[in-house]
């Protein structure tokens, strides 16, 4: 369970890029404080941040040609079992979305990564 870099979305293999958006599916759903050391510090923002890292990963998916159910297009909406948002605060987000998501998770993420086989090149 982890969120990659936002640098790294747009860089993702299919599989990441489908776990990526499962992973906020589940954390914008049911899953929203249920503890987990490796996303515990996403719980200590408004939702509305993941929301919107959620968005760079649909925006993606899209572009790659993959269809996202328009449902979790609305920032209010948390899946089909946990009750939506009553009109979520917009926010306005800067980037990086988190502010633990440094140079160093981006390394962390980039070693995750290679450790699975995977070598992303990352430009500044």
């Amino acid at each position: 369970m982890r969120l990659w870099h936002e640098k790294l979305i747009h860089l993702l293999p299919k599989n990441q890029l489908l776990g990526q958006h499962r992973e906020c599916c589940a954390l914008r759903g049911n899953g929203w404080k249920k503890k987990h050391k490796t996303v515990d510090y996403v719980f200590t923002y408004s939702p509305y941040h993941l929301f919107i890292y959620h968005v760079l990963v649909m925006e993606e998916m899209e572009k790659r040609g993959y269809n996202v159910s328009a449902e979790w297009k609305d920032k209010n909406y948390r899946g089909r079992t946990a009750e939506k948002y009553d009109n979520l605060k917009e926010e306005i987000i800067g980037s990086p979305i988190y502010k633990e998501h440094n140079i160093e998770y981006l390394a962390d993420c980039i070693e995750n990564l290679r450790d699975k086989g995977i070598h992303l090149v990352v430009e500044e």
